[in-house]
């Protein structure tokens, strides 16, 4: 009698963005174990991202929130993922949550990164530990090297993939009613990451007066909303994108926008993986590092910028982005949208 397929849960305790650059190794991951079953454990608020994947059997929404255990609301769940009986287990932040998960849960063979720092007992969580290496490279080349414990190759495709609810599209059409919309999004949780409202501005008289139908968004934050009444001041006749508070909802009407503009955001990586054409503006994070992959993604690249990582305002005296001009930003979306034939009328 042949064996059991293997059966694997992959943990990923990041945010937004980032989580979605881990979608290109999962692909990876369940095509070196074709006959297996790849489950997700992440947590509950960007479980939507992966809900429609076909290569993962299931995700697993995890409660919690930054910086406070809710181990009275985890615990069900870990009976629960301990009841799936995985034969392995892979952790991509392996933080402490992730390692005493990984081990709680179970698996036979539990993978995370061999890294410094942490509770004690961190690295015995783990059955398997890869070193991470120390120069900067994309993120997802640089999750993809946790698979090198278990001898897995590097992905062939970088290029990140997240789905839609196809249950919401008529929803989403109320919402973003036409099909060749270019949608900007102007804020960021770090505000150092955002371009200047007054270019914003220029680039939706330029767009409009080229012919493509601009539509603004942000965040559903108070900083966020007030972002958007100053760019209102710039640029009167600006369309803005009704809120959408549900991400699923959210994710449907990107999928219908023909081009996403913004800064390295997570909805610039939300947009890349439903497929969308994307415009990046990048200068307080690496580029390299961060970016959308693939030939439909244009990425423009400001001053360099000294600001630490963990700062939300920069601290230059003059703003990295702004040496974007609206005019290079107008050019990417010219060559994106021939490129994807997205200007081709009805």
């Amino acid at each position: 009698m042949s064996a059991r397929p293997e059966k694997i849960l992959a943990l990923q305790f990041k945010y937004f963005g980032d989580a979605v650059l881990l979608t290109p190794v999962l692909r990876t991951l369940r095509g070196h174990f074709p006959d297996g079953e790849l489950h997700l454990l992440a947590p509950e608020e960007i479980a939507p991202l992966f809900q429609h994947l076909p290569y993962l059997r299931q995700v697993w929404p995890m409660p919690r929130k930054r910086g406070r255990a809710r181990f009275s609301q985890s615990w069900p769940l870990i009976r629960a993922l301990r009841r799936e009986h995985f034969d392995r287990s892979v952790d991509f932040a392996s933080n402490d949550r992730g390692a005493i998960l990984s081990r709680l849960i179970g698996a036979r063979r539990r993978l995370g990164w061999d890294e410094r720092g942490g509770f004690f007992g961190r690295k015995f969580c783990y059955t398997d530990r890869v070193l991470p290496e120390t120069n900067r490279q994309h993120e997802s080349v640089r999750l993809a090297q946790l698979l090198s414990g278990w001898q897995i190759p590097p992905p062939p495709s970088l290029e990140a993939e997240i789905r839609a609810d196809p249950l919401l599209a008529d929803a989403a059409k109320e919402i973003l009613p036409g099909e060749r919309a270019v949608v900007c999004h102007v804020a960021s949780s770090q505000p150092k990451k955002e371009w200047p409202r007054a270019h914003w501005a220029k680039l939706h008289h330029l767009a409009t007066k080229a012919g493509f139908p601009v539509i603004f968004t942000t965040a559903l934050g108070e900083r966020e909303q007030t972002l958007m009444a100053e760019l209102k001041k710039f640029a009167p006749d600006a369309l803005i994108l009704p809120p959408v508070r549900e991400l699923p909802l959210f994710l449907a009407v990107l999928a219908r926008a023909a081009v996403f503009i913004s800064g390295d955001t997570g909805p610039l990586h939300f947009a890349a993986g439903l497929g969308v054409p994307t415009v990046s503006l990048f200068g307080p994070t690496s580029a390299a590092q961060w970016a959308p992959v693939g030939k439909h993604h244009q990425v423009l690249t400001g001053n360099s910028c000294a600001c630490d990582g963990n700062l939300n305002f920069c601290q230059n005296a003059n703003h990295c982005l702004v040496a974007i001009s609206p005019e290079q930003v107008l050019a990417c979306l010219r060559t994106v949208s021939e490129e994807s034939k997205l200007r081709k009328g009805p």
